[in-house]
């Protein structure tokens, strides 16, 4: 598989199969994910690897947490802008849609939705559970040096023959998360990620989202 057929296949996977993933190929992918561009060289990410016994802890915490804080508690970040404009609000929008529609979930039914966004502490699944963390002193341009590793992770997953899921949605369990991993307080906990096979089956699995058009994005300047 070469690069453009990584980047056009890899998509975020909500069900995969329980089939486990060799530790060696974890940790092929993270060392090779490391050669992602950092500024001076810093290479401000740590990984946390979840894999087993391990994995099932976390989400067994997380769910007995959710008996009573349902949608975890603010994260360490804003995930999103508070107040998002147009046309990333529009987008944002459709894509929740279009997720919900491949698994017949109409948007009054809030239980089933909530019941479904909450696949996302499970790891939708995947044998496999990452997260992602970065010291506090870092920036905003640091915060792009993690962007990179994580996208090289899941093109590199998808070369192995691999699936993924970036999921922000860890960051509302960052106190479980620090104190089940002895994550040190220096440390934001920015986000997880699930990996493993893809259930081809599972209907949300269809989903592709949309990209919005060249023209939508890319400016071009030929003469001065």
């Amino acid at each position: 598989m070469n690069v453009s057929e990584a980047i056009a296949s890899r998509k975020s996977i909500r069900a995969f199969r329980a089939d486990p993933v060799p530790r060696k190929i974890i940790e092929d992918i993270l060392s090779l994910a490391s050669r992602a561009p950092s500024g001076g060289n810093l290479q401000p990410w740590k990984v946390y690897v979840l894999l087993g016994q391990a994995r099932d802890e976390l989400v067994r915490r997380v769910a007995q947490a959710r008996k009573t804080h349902p949608m975890g508690e603010p994260p360490e970040y804003h995930i999103y802008p508070p107040k998002l404009t147009e046309p990333y609000r529009t987008r944002r929008f459709r894509v929740g849609e279009a997720m919900y529609a491949t698994v017949g979930i109409p948007r009054e039914d809030k239980i089933a939705r909530l019941n479904f966004f909450a696949r996302n502490w499970e790891f939708f699944g995947a044998p496999v559970g990452l997260i992602f963390t970065m010291d506090r002193q870092m920036q905003e341009g640091q915060w792009a040096d993690l962007g990179m590793f994580l996208q090289n992770i899941m093109l590199l997953a998808r070369e192995r023959g691999l699936h993924t899921s970036p999921q922000e949605a860890w960051a509302v369990w960052h106190r479980i998360i620090r104190e089940y991993l002895s994550v040190p307080e220096a440390e934001m906990i920015f986000c997880g990620m699930s990996v493993g096979f893809a259930d081809e089956g599972a209907p949300v699995n269809a989903l592709v989202s949309e990209r919005a058009p060249l023209g939508e994005f890319a400016v071009f300047r030929e003469q001065a």
